[in-house]
């Protein structure tokens, strides 16, 4: 299931807009192909991202793989649970899986994210 209230990234990157705020994290297809999820790597309270470039990381029992920001802008929460239950993003990529909130700096890159039905369709085709 894709979430229609979500964008996305080609890299199976997923972004919630909440104000001038972005939740973020992965998509339940990139959860599925990483496995069980085992250690994640995360940015700092204050820390910038950048679009496309990398900010945190995931390792699972098959391997681990960078994550890329959709959007810029500067993390202002972190997903603390995830240190002690990284499984999470397993069980809950939506929801309890999340990774960072972000205050957008460029609020235009949203709309060169893809939508549920554009995302979709990339799956589909991979």
């Amino acid at each position: 299931m894709i979430p229609r209230n979500l964008k996305y990234t080609e890299r199976h990157e997923w972004a919630q807009k909440e104000g001038n705020e972005i939740l973020i994290g992965i998509t339940d297809c990139a959860q599925d192909e990483l496995g069980d999820i085992t250690y994640v790597e995360l940015p700092q309270k204050g820390d910038k991202i950048s679009q496309g470039k990398e900010f945190a990381t995931v390792e699972s029992v098959k391997a681990a793989s960078d994550i890329y920001a959709p959007v810029s802008g500067e993390v202002i929460k972190v997903n603390e649970t995830l240190a002690d239950e990284p499984g999470k993003i397993n069980e809950s990529p939506y929801e309890e899986g999340w990774l960072i909130r972000v205050r957008i700096s460029e609020p235009a890159e949203l709309d060169g994210l893809l939508d549920a039905d554009a995302y979709k369709k990339l799956i589909e085709e991979n």
